[in-house]
């Protein structure tokens, strides 16, 4: 494929910007919108309930944004996501009164997010070289775990040493930040030749169901994403239950984007000197492990040492999971490649925190934990069937 040298120039820095504002926002809104449920004395199971709100619609719209990225180009599936997002962020302001406002600016903040992250997935699967699919999507994901870490520290600029933070003023925050992206996706390239390559029809699903090992790496992305997920919305629950103040609560989920930053940012290497698969299994492992010690009994400094440990093990996964896609999908197939590999992610995100929430009635935090960490360990098990490698790269 020709390639356009001074697209080829400016790409990485806007796309990375732009994954890494998109989901500084997503982990700005949805630690906060479970700190506004707490401020409305919402029971712990509708955590779980609003956690998944995030997933819903996307799992029925995923198909067709990835579709959308193949046939029309991924800049305006990205611009459409952070249209969305700024949404969420006003709905967050005019509707996060009750839970009802809640759940709809969730599932606009979802909605939002999806559109983001297919046509910047979708971007860099065109662009890059066979043979770089690891280093490229770890990169992309390493801006997108400097935006997770970003996000909860802006929770604690507003929340110092209260339990709560100021709810209004982190989402009014979101929303700038928000509107921010909304204006750099104009400036997003596409990739030359990816509009109107794929005809979406259904063969074309149909071959990618059949790719060996998508089963797989479909269940092991989902669970490791669910697993980023529950810590995300239950580790302030096991603050609370703690008297941790929420500055720290947010300095800990600081931790573990940080950890998931340097698996990621060394991905490539880390790829070529341990073998993909045998890297996927042994770091979902450690982080099932990481999980499981949390509800004990601890200092900060060791919880901060095993989010630490969890970040850079779930740091893996995705990336990993999506190069395996990228050098496996055709040209022309490659945004409904991503996108299928979503609809796996957002089954995990409705299905487990919402077990999740039943959990939480009766466990508390912890149980989640251990919940998710069982998930986990299986996961890694699972993930011994994966091809090796599609094309050789690790």
């Amino acid at each position: 494929m020709r390639r356009d040298p001074g697209r080829g120039r400016r790409r990485p820095p806007v796309l990375l910007l732009h994954a890494l504002i998109t989901q500084a926002v997503t982990f700005v809104l949805r630690p906060t919108m479970s700190y506004r449920a707490i401020e409305l004395d919402v029971p712990a199971g509708w955590l779980g309930v609003l956690s998944a709100s995030f997933a819903i619609a996307p799992l029925v719209l995923a198909i067709p944004a990835g579709h959308a990225a193949d046939r029309f180009g991924e800049r305006a599936v990205a611009l459409a996501g952070a249209v969305l997002l700024v949404c969420s962020g006003l709905a967050f302001l005019l509707l996060g009164d009750g839970v009802g406002g809640l759940v709809a600016a969730g599932v606009l903040l979802g909605t939002g997010h999806l559109g983001c992250v297919v046509g910047q997935q979708a971007l860099v699967a065109n662009t890059t070289r066979p043979g770089r699919y690891d280093t490229a999507f770890g990169h992309y994901t390493f801006a997108a775990s400097l935006g997770q870490a970003a996000g909860p520290v802006l929770i604690s600029a507003f929340g110092g040493s209260r339990a709560i933070p100021d709810t209004t003023a982190v989402f009014l925050a979101a929303l700038v930040l928000a509107a921010a992206l909304a204006a750099l996706s104009a400036f997003l390239p596409e990739s030359p030749g990816t509009a109107g390559r794929g005809d979406g029809s259904a063969p074309g699903i149909r071959s990618l169901i059949r790719l060996p090992g998508l089963a797989g790496a479909l269940a092991t992305s989902c669970v490791v994403l669910a697993a980023v997920d529950i810590t995300l919305v239950y580790l302030p629950a096991l603050g609370a239950e703690r008297g941790l103040a929420s500055g720290t609560v947010g300095l800990l989920l600081a931790v573990r984007g940080v950890a998931s930053m340097g698996s990621r940012l060394f991905l490539g290497r880390l790829s070529r000197a341990f073998g993909r698969r045998r890297l996927l299994v042994a770091s979902t492992v450690a982080a099932a492990v990481a999980l499981a010690a949390m509800p004990s009994p601890m200092p900060v400094w060791a919880l901060a040492a095993l989010l630490a440990a969890a970040g850079f093990g779930l740091g893996v996964g995705q990336p990993l999971t999506m190069s395996w896609l990228a050098e496996s999908a055709p040209p022309g197939l490659r945004g409904r490649a991503m996108s299928l590999r979503l609809v796996g992610n957002r089954t995990g995100q409705v299905l487990i925190p919402s077990a999740a929430g039943l959990v939480a009635a009766g466990l508390g935090a912890g149980g989640v934990l251990w919940i998710t960490a069982f998930s986990l360990g299986w996961a890694g098990v699972a993930a011994r069937r994966l091809p090796v490698d599609p094309a050789g790269e690790s």
